[in-house]
C-alpha cells in the first residue's frame, strides 16, 4: 500500500508518524489489502477538522477522525463500461483519506487514560477500517469492525495501558 502522511499542524513529531506508517501498513497487510492501493492521512487542527466534518458529514463541529472513503464506480470510466470492477479497481488505486484531529486526539487520551500515540493508533486504525467497507452503523457491524480493530491494534503492540 502507498501512504502518503502529511501534517498541517506542524506539531506531529517524526516518531509517530513513522508509527503511523508502519501501523497502517501493518494494518493493510493484516486485511491483505492490495499492494497496488494508495491512500492519505492528514494530520490538522480542531478547526480544521471541523470545516471536513460539515462540508462532508452535515455536523459543523470538531471530530477527532473523518474517513472519507473512495469508491470506484464513483469515476466515470465510459470506455470501460463493460470492465469488470475488479478490473476497474486496478486502474483506479485511490481507496480515500483519513483526516485526524491532533487536539482531540490528545483530549481523548487524557479522558480514555491511555497515551497520545495510543490514540493516534487508534483513529488511524478506525479510519482505515472505515475507508476499507467497514462501519458501525448497526450492532453486528460495530462488533466486526470494533473487535478487528483491537486485534490489529494488539496483534501490532499498541494495547491500551
Amino acid at each position: 500500500m502507498e501512504l502518503t502522511i502529511m501534517d498541517e499542524t506542524g506539531k506531529v513529531s517524526p516518531e509517530l508518524i513513522q508509527q503511523t506508517e508502519k501501523l497502517l501498513a501493518f494494518a493493510a497487510n493484516y486485511i491483505k489489502l492490495p499492494a497496488a492501493k494508495e491512500m492519505n492521512v492528514t494530520f490538522v487542527d480542531n478547526a480544521r477538522i471541523q470545516e471536513i466534518n460539515k462540508e462532508y458529514r452535515g455536523k459543523d463541529m470538531p471530530t477527532d477522525v473523518v474517513s472519507l472513503e473512495y469508491e470506484p464506480e464513483d469515476i466515470s470510466f465510459d470506455d470501460f463500461e463493460d470492465m469488470p470492477e475488479e478490473l476497474l479497481a486496478e486502474l483506479d488505486p485511490f481507496i480515500g483519506e483519513i483526516f485526524i484531529s491532533i487536539e482531540r486526539a490528545k483530549e481523548q487520551a487524557t479522558e480514555y487514560e491511555h497515551s497520545y500515540e495510543r490514540e493516534i493508533g487508534f483513529l488511524s486504525v478506525h479510519g482505515f477500517l472505515h475507508i476499507n467497507g467497514y462501519d458501525h452503523m448497526n450492532p453486528e457491524d460495530e462488533k466486526e469492525m470494533f473487535d478487528l480493530q483491537d486485534e490489529i491494534l494488539n496483534a501490532y503492540g499498541l494495547k491500551r495501558e
